[in-house]
């Protein structure tokens, strides 16, 4: 598994919690259980294999990291998306923005072009091209902003 996967499965657990109430360590351990995981490897590739120990460390410190700085990443989003109310944003462009925006603010070894173009991609199987471009324009414009 590669860091990419590994940044997609992050992905998907942050959108997740937009649906749960538990806490996000509460939601790792449950979809990486002996009982839950091999269910998700029968309805995605991206699931075949199981995280290695740094890659479950990586997803970890994303989506926690997300969690713990959240009302922070979506003053971010709602600066950058500028006329756009959260609410009004699908829950997975959220999860995508969430996790950039976390990766390229708090994973030093995260370099911002990859992180950027990394999103896209992710966006880009799960989201309508209209919605791939207006990540990557708060993004790109978040990015510059930090230089």
């Amino acid at each position: 598994m590669t860091r990419s996967n590994a940044r997609e499965i992050a992905m998907h657990l942050i959108f997740e919690m937009e649906y749960h109430d538990e806490l996000p360590e509460e939601l790792i351990q449950a979809v990486f259980s002996q009982d839950y995981y091999p269910e998700l490897a029968g309805e995605s590739e991206l699931y075949q294999e199981k995280p290695n120990a740094k890659q479950m460390r990586y997803i970890e410190q994303c989506v926690c990291g997300v969690y713990a700085n959240k009302p922070e990443i979506d003053g971010i989003i709602e600066q950058y998306a500028v006329g756009w109310k959260l609410s009004r944003i699908s829950k997975v462009s959220l999860a995508v923005l969430r996790l950039a925006i976390f990766e390229i603010l708090y994973v030093e070894d995260a370099p911002t072009g990859v992180v950027i173009n990394e999103a896209v991609e992710i966006a880009r199987r799960y989201e309508e091209e209209e919605k791939v471009s207006f990540i990557n324009g708060i993004l790109g414009s978040f990015a510059r902003a930090q230089q």
